[in-house]
């Protein structure tokens, strides 16, 4: 079986995208800031064996992704950017930590961290062009049933 990582990336996306939440969401990091509302980004961050996870013939995998949710610091009011974010932010969560397989493409999301870092977020800034961004960066651990085959 291959890594069909176009379909899951699309999946993650639209799935974004239809929470409503969002003014767009990129499949890459924005190259400039959102003008108003937030902007969400969705790309690769690490993959590998989901250690003691895999069958006796092919091994299951760990593949994780950024979410990363942008809003511009240049807008008012200020005080509601961080809560516009976590609002955003917890939906996604609580997607995330339901009945989430992404329509069977993934077994489940490693909410705990059971093969590596588990699901979070964290919250920063971002200067790029000229422009900073508050963020919330989410790790999001999806595990990959049977997606390379071991030869003994």
């Amino acid at each position: 079986m291959a890594l069909d990582i176009r379909t899951i990336l699309d999946a993650v996306e639209s799935h974004a995208l239809a929470s409503g939440y969002f003014a767009a969401v990129n499949g890459h990091e924005p190259k400039s800031p959102p003008v108003s509302g937030i902007t969400c980004a969705v790309w690769v961050e690490q993959i590998g064996p989901a250690r003691g996870s895999s069958g006796l013939t092919s091994s299951s995998a760990r593949l994780a992704l950024f979410v990363r949710l942008y809003s511009s610091l240049v807008q008012q009011p200020a005080d509601a950017i961080d809560s516009n974010l976590m609002t955003a932010l917890d939906a996604l969560m609580a997607a995330y930590s339901g009945d989430f397989t992404l329509g069977g493409l993934i077994r489940h999301v490693d909410l705990l961290g059971a093969y590596g870092d588990p699901l979070s977020a964290r919250a920063g800034y971002l200067a790029e062009a000229g422009a900073e961004y508050r963020v919330m960066t989410i790790t999001l651990p999806l595990i990959v049933n049977d997606l390379w085959a071991q030869v003994a």
